[in-house]
């Protein structure tokens, strides 16, 4: 593995917070990464753990410890850690990604599997949902169906929780996301098609989000007025999935169940995705795990590493901030 695969498994190990000492002593002891005859071997590690912050990359926080060091986690280990010691400033820093002019192209849907791995380190389940294998002929099914479709548990460690949770109401037991997709908008006109276009797509979804890989910066100001008109969030896909961004949050809405139940009826990968949420919330707790991972497995791919991402990248002719 990569040396930054190497830090991001050793968090993952360690499972709490941890200084670049220990993650360095972790991965010598488990040989995760051969650091040869490198004579600073901790500063490197150091330097790697910044860069997750610096890069914005939402898969690692740090927390500001007295005398102006920091200790560092895995962010889908944060519910796992003390709360005390999480009181802290925990910081996540953002960088403007570089775009670049390209001379090759790539396609919309070569980045719903960024989208995917994005949305899996929130812990969001999602389900890229096929407008061609809708029943009907109708044109205007792309202002019906999202894109991708996703959905997010209430994850609550103790038992106690969990049945006090079972006994009120299941639906407050997870949330469901709507997403459209694009690859660019450049211009006032794209901006308010799509937007409105994740509006038509969204109606039915707890939170419905606009999602591009590339927006005009003269676009903020418009796309903050119809962000708080219409309560449809903004993200900002990045070629490295994990620093992309939500520029302007979704407002919640209730579950339309009469459009949810419009959607199966067109869709079959729509209703299936339906059917294994609700194989999932209604499982008893022997079967949890097993339709947890049956969910899984329907739903879209994502990246294992780094290496998976810098490789799908190149061959889509997607561009990096490398580049």
């Amino acid at each position: 593995m990569t040396l930054k695969e190497a830090v991001l498994k050793s968090l993952e190990d360690i499972n709490d917070i941890t200084n670049y000492l220990a993650v360095l002593n972790h991965i010598n002891e488990k040989n995760y990464y051969d650091f040869g005859s490198g004579k600073t071997p901790g500063s490197t590690i150091s330097a790697v753990l910044g860069d997750f912050i610096r890069n914005g990359d939402t898969r690692v926080k740090r927390i500001k410890q007295d005398g102006g060091t920091y200790s560092y986690y895995l962010t889908k280990n944060e519910q796992n850690i003390r709360i005390e010691i999480l009181s802290g400033d925990t910081e996540t820093q953002i960088v403007k990604p570089i775009k670049i002019n390209k001379s090759k192209t790539y396609e919309e849907r070569d980045l719903h599997k960024l989208l995917s791995s994005y949305l899996k380190n929130t812990d969001t389940y999602s389900k890229t949902i096929f407008h061609e294998q809708s029943n009907g002929k109708d044109n205007n099914q792309i202002w019906t169906h999202p894109d991708m479709v996703g959905i997010k548990f209430l994850n609550l460690q103790t038992k106690a929780s969990q049945n006090f949770l079972k006994s009120i109401n299941r639906v407050d037991t997870f949330k469901i996301s709507s997403y459209e997709l694009k690859r660019e908008i450049n211009s006032d006109s794209e901006l308010k098609k799509a937007f409105f276009q994740a509006v038509s797509n969204s109606s039915w979804a707890n939170y419905g989000y606009l999602v591009a890989f590339e927006f005009s910066d003269s676009l903020n100001e418009e796309m903050a007025r119809l962000n708080q008109s219409f309560g449809i969030g903004i993200i900002e896909l990045n070629a490295n999935p994990y620093q992309s961004k939500v520029l302007y949050p979704s407002i919640f809405r209730d579950l339309d169940f009469k459009t949810i139940d419009k959607l199966c009826k067109m869709n079959k990968e729509f209703e299936k995705f339906i059917e294994q949420t609700e194989k999932l919330m209604t499982a008893s707790e022997k079967y949890v795990s097993g339709a947890e991972k049956e969910l899984d497995e329907f739903c879209d791919d994502y990246f294992a590493n780094d290496t998976e991402v810098e490789n799908y990248c190149k061959e889509k002719h997607i561009p990096t901030n490398e580049e």
